[in-house]
């Protein structure tokens, strides 16, 4: 098994939350939302989140509008719907008990019955 390809699943697993989060700070395009994504060390490419707007979007947790740019095409814009601030409150809940109980088994010393 090839620890690189966990990796990649375990950052998938939490892609969706961390877009939605993104969003929670404002609306914001494609190649703004890779740049938060980068810096957090979240290593995507474009072919991973445009699907994966388009379903949040389908979803009815994303909105988008077009706005035009001074540098090039007009640039498609993502915010959260108030169904998508409700379900990122979920998630945010829901991660922090992921959170914590992945600290419990993950720190947890082992003990032996003697």
């Amino acid at each position: 098994m090839k620890i690189e390809n966990t990796k990649a699943q375990m950052r998938k697993g939490v892609l969706e939350y961390c877009i939605l989060s993104i969003l929670e700070g404002g609306d914001a395009y494609t190649s703004e939302i890779l740049v938060h994504l980068k810096d957090a060390k979240l290593l995507v490419v474009e072919g991973t989140v445009y699907p994966l707007l388009t379903r949040l979007k389908n979803a009815g947790l994303l909105n988008y509008r077009w706005e035009e740019s001074t540098s090039g095409p007009p640039r498609k814009y993502y915010g959260l719907t108030e169904t998508g601030k409700l379900f990122l409150k979920e998630l945010n809940s829901t991660w922090s008990d992921l959170v914590e109980a992945v600290n419990l088994v993950t720190t947890k010393k082992s003990t032996k019955n003697e």
